[in-house]
């Protein structure tokens, strides 16, 4: 605790100049995720597929993954730039505290007196916040659905359902925000410099609570869950979940069709009753066997226990997130260099910290994307040891043709980037050895524009 005070104390000097720090930390972040994008690009430019990939991927199909992997750079690289003008423009402009005052006159004006302490107008604001966010995303949303998807053969999404997903999403957020902001900010006002206990304890508790409602409460409101139909699918996921000691209590098709081409499976609940999710999508494109193999895929990363070392590893963040917030939560120099000279809302306080911590959030992505990768690489081998090696490789295949997920990438944006190894490093450890051209099977079932899978399978 004296180690924190002593912080708190030689950070907070006068005229110290906060803003240019977070903005040129922002600004660097842009730079160095663009000239990795810039080295990617390069790549998206061959003309030739790995030579690993050559027997399953024609030409064809190469040069759509190709072109859609740089429409996606260029969108990237515009959607960034878009969001880094804004975020510059919020604190050139003073923004926030311009937008903390009108949200406390809004209350004043309209609201029981009762409702004018720090935390009803947090919570105004916040919800302001969010919905001048959402409008300026807007333009990159309609743009990412409606054409960038649209163009490619993957979006399914009508404008009447795109707009009902927007409404609902902003009704839950009505709905869940005002709650949880109400606990995070009265912690921080009772519980004086130890806060970051207790606020601690209330993520972890928040985190299971989330987990619990999410399928029964939320998720229903955007996708339908039906119970997997009787069926060699069934009795083989069943049988596996038997083996493996997977206290499943469910199995569910998700309708993830009418959003999207994309699939995926998962699983979710509480340690003794999980409940495992397959897309319509994934079992209408693959064989039985494959859709199994993906299933023992993710099992095991339930099997190896990376699910509950990442929950922990999470856990060990929000715990670091707090401790240091306590460290900026009463900084006058930070609060007055964004205009906030008389009042010190917490929850200004939090948002700027967040943007504080932009440096070292970049070094935890580096980091947990290299935990991922040697995890997912872990589970290959789980499955392969089960004897799925050559369905999971077929599935893999069939999903990154389908999906015109990029066939290769550079090394340094793949390591920033990438959560999950690339096709071709996976077939490798799965020891792939081609008998026959996977593509022409994945072609009789859909053509490859018009169907794919997610690249976390």
């Amino acid at each position: 605790m004296d180690f924190l005070q002593r912080l708190a104390k030689f950070l907070d000097r006068p005229l110290f100049p906060w803003k240019r720090l977070i903005v040129g930390f922002s600004v660097a972040q842009f730079a160095f995720e663009g000239f990795l994008g810039l080295r990617q690009y390069r790549v998206l430019q061959r003309t030739k597929p790995p030579k690993v990939l050559e027997l399953e991927v024609s030409q064809d199909v190469f040069d759509k993954s190709q072109a859609y992997g740089r429409a996606k750079a260029k969108f990237q690289l515009v959607n960034n730039l878009y969001s880094q003008i804004q975020n510059i423009a919020f604190y050139q402009l003073d923004i926030l505290p311009k937008l903390w005052s009108w949200t406390g006159n809004l209350l004043l004006r309209f609201a029981p007196a009762r409702f004018s302490g720090e935390i009803s107008h947090s919570i105004v604001f916040i919800l302001t916040f969010m919905f001048i966010s959402q409008v300026l995303s807007l333009p990159t949303s309609i743009y990412q659905t409606f054409v960038l998807e649209e163009k490619f053969g993957f979006n399914k999404q009508t404008p009447k359902l795109f707009i009902t997903d927007m409404i609902k999403s902003n009704l839950v957020a009505v709905v869940l925000a005002p709650p949880i902001l109400s606990g995070f900010l009265a912690i921080i006002q009772k519980t004086g410099n130890q806060f970051f206990y207790y606020l601690w304890l209330f993520g972890a508790a928040l985190q299971v609570f989330m987990i619990t409602i999410y399928p029964i409460a939320i998720l229903p409101l955007f996708n339908k869950l039906s119970p997997l139909e009787e069926g060699k699918l069934k009795t083989d996921v069943e049988g596996l979940a038997k083996k493996l000691n997977f206290p499943l209590h469910e199995l569910y098709v998700i309708d993830g069709s009418k959003r999207s081409a994309h699939s995926n499976a998962y699983f979710f609940g509480l340690p003794w009753k999980k409940h495992i999710v397959i897309y319509d999508t994934l079992i209408q494109k693959s064989e039985t066997e494959e859709v199994v193999a993906v299933l023992a895929h993710e099992l095991g990363h339930w099997s190896l226990g990376h699910t509950t070392r990442l929950f922990g590893i999470s856990q060990i963040n929000l715990f670091y997130i707090f401790t240091l917030f306590s460290v900026f939560v009463n900084n006058r120099s930070l609060y007055a260099d964004f205009g906030f000279t008389k009042q010190h809302p917490i929850i200004i306080g939090f948002l700027l910290f967040s943007d504080i911590l932009g440096p070292m959030d970049t070094v935890i992505k580096l980091l947990m994307n290299i935990l991922s990768r040697r995890y997912e690489f872990q589970a290959d081998a789980f499955a392969q040891n089960l004897g799925f090696s050559g369905e999971l490789a077929r599935s893999l295949i069939k999903l990154q043709i389908q999906n015109l997920s990029t066939m290769d990438a550079d090394w340094a944006f793949a390591t920033y980037h990438f959560s999950h190894p690339i096709l071709s490093e996976r077939l490798k450890a799965l020891n792939w050895q081609p008998t026959e051209k996977v593509e022409t099977k994945a072609d009789e079932k859909t053509d490859v524009a018009t169907t794919t899978g997610r690249d976390e399978l």
